[in-house]
């Protein structure tokens, strides 16, 4: 009987352990699922964060291309504005320098012609003899 006890309470003492080593096993089991899911999340967000940063990082850089290339583009059409009132400048001065050029020489030509007129006529001819032929014999 007292063989039979012990045996009882071996057993029993058997499956006592069985249970605790089943509920530690059960509780290390959900800790690690835990610590896991965590991980994850732990992963996830600092993922979210990195793409966030890089997202904000290439806007900023976009931003910055944006404004370098409006200056640039301000900067080439005022350089393009400048060259045409250059150029205009420029086709002005040369009708001013071809008008003064046209008036000089209408001056000029007005006096030669002025002067033409009071200029006696060449002689046709001349030698002597009246209307360029001889009057008389040898």
């Amino acid at each position: 009987m007292n063989i039979q006890l012990e045996k009882m309470k071996q057993n029993q003492e058997c499956e006592r352990r069985k249970r605790i080593a089943e509920e530690k096993h059960k509780e290390w089991v959900q800790k690690k699922r835990e610590e896991e899911r965590r991980e994850r999340k732990r992963k996830l967000s600092k993922e979210m964060v990195e793409k966030a940063t890089r997202d904000l990082e290439k806007m900023q850089l976009q931003e910055k291309a944006d404004i370098k290339y409006k200056e640039w583009l301000k900067k080439k059409r005022a350089e393009e504005a400048e060259k045409k009132k250059k150029d205009k400048e420029k086709e002005k001065e040369r009708a001013a320098e071809l008008q003064e050029k046209r008036a000089r020489s209408e001056k000029i030509f007005k006096e030669w012609l002025q002067n033409a007129r009071n200029k006696p006529q060449p002689v046709l001819n001349g030698y002597g003899f009246p209307h360029g032929k001889s009057t008389g014999l040898y």
